[in-house]
């Protein structure tokens, strides 16, 4: 019996993927994560595709796992079919790069083509998917499959327990769990600006937190440490951010912001019972003035023509929460188009070797220099950093290292696109 959807790539042409495109976007109101599989292996074959699996990335970007769709849990039935490693296989480094790749059949089985799953400039993962003979416009109906599915993990994912467990790799602690629900995505880009953040120990977190988000052509962002490294310290950099969110939404300007937040954290703990340091800021993406203030935290960096280094100086407040009357200053930086902003936290430079020496600042930007001399997107350099920090502290950090990195008018998010 002949197959009616077992066309070939360019027997398909649009119609087929068209058919397949529009099967999926009716099917998903009513599906779950669990169900994605399941509607891409019935919807498919319609535009001549063969098999597609599924790839998610791993919270710490080290694993592809499969998506079963049978209630994923991490640690459990893992082959190597199901768990492929980012930096020793082609569907690795399709994700690091961004691109579609081949590994060819031979002897008349169909190619497997590797393709990026990736959420605007977010990264979630590749698909695997089986065609022979596929031409351009074959290909081309890849990628848009690559963007619906995209679209329905992170519709769903929210509300997946499934999609928690496929990309945790061992056990999480409650401060983490708390943050990770807090934060925005990993990375956003558009035609004015890339961000770009990391996150570590990825399921042991305290009090670091980051934050951004975008109003006409202000980005809002700011980075937060909490005192300690326990569940109180998560529910204390919780409600900086929180407060953060609420304040600026209602129009308040950034320099009265961080007051805002302090008086909320003295309301909720006592005075000098929790803290938080932070840098709070703001960046104009229409001219590229940089504004930002300083609540005890260490001092943002701009990396300039992907060598020139400078720290952007301003008189520090004390700590949010303490209360020590210190006055809030806004500070300005006029960027320049390829200008990166680096805030980031004491885990980042502080950390030590076996040795005792410092990762120190000095090393941390000259990493972003040569990732950026290598043409690495953000996210990329950033992951690659992470794990440069962890290795360098034998795989374990005693404090949370978090990094946010800005790039205004850069040419990085643009490679970011499959």
């Amino acid at each position: 019996m002949v197959n009616p959807h077992a066309a070939t790539p360019q027997a398909s042409g649009v119609t087929g993927a068209g058919r397949m495109l529009t099967g999926l976007l009716d099917a998903s109101h009513l599906a779950a994560l669990d169900q994605v599989p399941a509607l891409v292996a019935e919807h498919a074959p319609h535009a001549g595709l063969g098999e597609v699996l599924i790839y998610l990335v791993d919270l710490q970007q080290d694993v592809l796992r499969l998506l079963t769709g049978h209630g994923d849990n991490a640690g459990k039935g893992v082959s190597e079919v199901s768990e492929l490693r980012i930096d020793a296989t082609l569907a690795g480094r399709a994700f690091r790069e961004v691109r579609t790749l081949r590994r060819s059949g031979g002897d008349g089985d169909p190619d497997w083509w590797w393709v990026p799953l990736v959420d605007g400039t977010e990264r979630l993962g590749v698909l695997r998917i089986s065609a022979k003979d596929a031409d351009e416009q074959a290909q081309k109906c890849m990628r848009h499959l690559a963007t619906v599915i995209a679209f329905m993990v992170v519709s769903k994912r929210h509300f997946s327990d499934s999609y928690a467990r496929l990309v945790r790799t061992r056990s999480m602690n409650v401060a983490a769990e708390m943050q990770w629900n807090l934060m925005p995505p990993l990375t956003f880009a558009n035609d004015e600006v890339v961000i770009a953040a990391v996150l570590e120990p990825a399921y042991e977190m305290g009090g670091d937190a980051f934050e951004y988000a975008i109003a006409g052509d202000i980005v809002h962002m700011g980075i937060f440490d909490a005192m300690g490294h326990d569940v109180a310290a998560g529910l204390t950099a919780n409600l900086a951010v929180t407060a953060f969110r609420n304040n600026r939404r209602q129009g308040v300007e950034l320099g009265e912001i961080s007051e805002v937040i302090e008086s909320v954290l003295i309301a909720e703990f006592g005075r000098d019972t929790r803290f938080v340091t932070g840098i709070l800021a703001d960046l104009d993406t229409s001219t590229g003035m940089f504004s930002w203030v300083n609540r005890g935290h260490h001092l943002p960096v701009v990396i300039r023509g992907g060598r020139w280094v400078t720290t952007l100086q301003c008189p520090p407040a004390h700590p949010m929460g303490l209360d020590l009357g210190v006055p809030v200053t806004v500070c300005h930086e006029q960027l320049e188009p390829g200008d990166r902003v680096l805030l980031y936290s004491d885990g980042i430079t502080e950390v030590r070797n076996r040795h005792g020496q410092e990762f120190g600042v000095a090393r941390f930007t000259d990493f972003i220099i040569r990732a950026a001399a290598d043409g690495l997107p953000v996210p990329e350099t950033l992951r690659r950093l992470i794990h440069n920090v962890m290795e360098y502290h034998d795989g374990v950090l005693q404090d949370d290292a978090t990094v946010l990195l800005a790039e205004w008018h850069g040419t990085a998010q643009r490679r970011l696109c499959p």
